[in-house]
């Protein structure tokens, strides 16, 4: 009797099952790169075809090119980097002041009954009053120098960090403060891991409003008694009539905006990378 011994083939392993990626439909899809420049790009792109078709008059708009050699001859002289540092350092110290007392009055107000009754009602006052209209008051207070100018973006800054940030930690849900009691954590512990994260996003809402309003008002600060200063310079050229110049110094304005927003933006979504938006 022989007995035959055949190998058994090897069974062959199911095969996967094939992961289908869920198409998004709802969601804008994947974030283009220099997005946000394409917007401007277009615009500029109007602005020159329109120029070279003669569709504009060149007194009141002048074309893209022309605005381009006012600002490289305005850069060669020496005035413009004096203008821009000048107004760099306006907006940097007003902005830096408004910062720390946004997020501070923000926490003081957010975190304590006591706070809240003494600040919020107070700055919602202020948030009334057109912040413009308190320049004749801060002159007589502070002199005509640069102080009241610091003074007044100082305020511009403050009001929208406070707004946001205040109304982000009195939106985080009490359900992670009982938790954080339930779970024993520290006062530290828990402005660490509670407060802070829910404010962050109310925060960066507040801080890039603040930032560009740190531009907008230098507009207007750095045409009284200013000897230079890109607002100073605008103003000069409404004297004389130089709208190339006063484009000039919009585009700077409008160009240092976009940039301090997409640093913000950019600081945002790194901090933020936990959270997953629309976005992101």
């Amino acid at each position: 009797m022989t007995t035959t011994v055949t190998a058994a083939a090897p069974v062959a392993a199911p095969p996967e099952p094939t992961r289908r990626r869920r198409r998004r439909t709802l969601a804008p899809g994947k974030r283009l790169p220099a997005s946000r420049l394409v917007g401007p790009l277009v615009l500029l792109a109007l602005w020159a075809a329109a120029s070279a078709a003669g569709r504009l008059d060149p007194g009141a708009i002048p074309a893209p090119w022309t605005v381009l050699d006012t600002g490289v001859h305005l850069w060669t002289d020496g005035t413009l980097p004096t203008d821009i540092v000048t107004s760099l350092e306006r907006a940097g110290y007003g902005f830096a002041i408004g910062l720390t007392a946004g997020v501070t009055l923000a926490l003081a107000s957010g975190l304590t009954r006591s706070g809240e009754a003494l600040i919020d009602g107070t700055v919602q006052l202020n948030r009334a009053i057109p912040t413009l209209g308190l320049i004749p008051l801060f002159i007589l207070w502070l002199g005509i120098g640069e102080t009241f100018k610091i003074a007044i973006i100082a305020i511009v800054v403050y009001i929208p960090i406070y707004l946001n940030t205040h109304a982000a930690l009195s939106g985080i849900d009490h359900r992670f403060v009982e938790l954080a009691e339930v779970q024993g954590l520290s006062k530290f512990r828990f402005i660490r891991e509670i407060v802070i994260p829910g404010a962050l996003p109310g925060f960066f809402v507040g801080l890039r409003l603040g930032v560009t309003g740190s531009w907008l008002g230098l507009v207007v600060l750095e045409q009284i008694n200013a000897t230079s200063g890109l607002g100073y310079m605008m103003f000069q050229a409404q004297n004389y009539g130089q709208s190339d110049v006063i484009l000039v110094g919009l585009l700077i304005y409008g160009v240092f905006g976009l940039i301090s927003d997409s640093a913000v933006r950019l600081i945002e979504r790194r901090v933020l990378s936990w959270r997953r938006t629309l976005s992101s």
